[in-house]
C-alpha cells in the first residue's frame, strides 16, 4: 500500500504497530488513517477507539479506512461502529484504495 500511495504523490507514514501509530498521531496531524484490524499489540478496533479520543483535541476527526481480511458483513459493521468510515477487504486493488481515500478526503472538505 505504501508504494501505491507514494506512486500517486502521497506522503506516507508507515508504522509497525497500533501503539506506534497512536504515538505518531499525538505528535502530528494526518489527513487519513489506514489500518488493518488484526494487529499484534492492539487490534484495529482499539486503535480506532484511542484515535477518536485524540480527535477530541482536533478540529475534526481523522477519516479512517479499515483494510482487513475480516470480510463478513458483521466485520464490516463492527468496523463502521468502531469509527472507521470505510471497510475494504483484502486483497485490495489499488484503484479501490485510491477511490476510497479520495471519497473520504472529499467529504472532509
Amino acid at each position: 500500500m505504501v508504494r501505491i500511495l507514494e506512486d500517486r504523490g502521497a506522503h506516507v507514514t508507515a508504522v509497525e504497530c497500533a501503539l506506534e501509530a497512536l504515538e505518531q498521531m499525538k505528535n502530528r496531524s494526518y489527513d487519513i488513517l489506514i489500518s488493518d484490524i488484526g494487529m499484534p499489540d492492539l487490534d484495529g478496533y482499539e486503535l480506532m477507539r484511542r484515535a477518536r479520543l485524540l480527535d477530541a483535541q482536533r478540529e475534526w476527526p481523522i477519516p479512517a479506512i479499515a483494510v482487513t481480511a475480516y470480510a463478513r458483513a458483521e466485520d464490516r459493521q463492527r468496523s463502521l461502529l468502531a469509527g472507521y468510515q470505510m471497510h475494504l477487504s483484502k486483497p485490495i486493488e489499488a484503484r479501490e484504495l485510491i477511490a476510497g481515500i479520495a471519497s473520504l478526503l472529499h467529504l472532509r472538505r
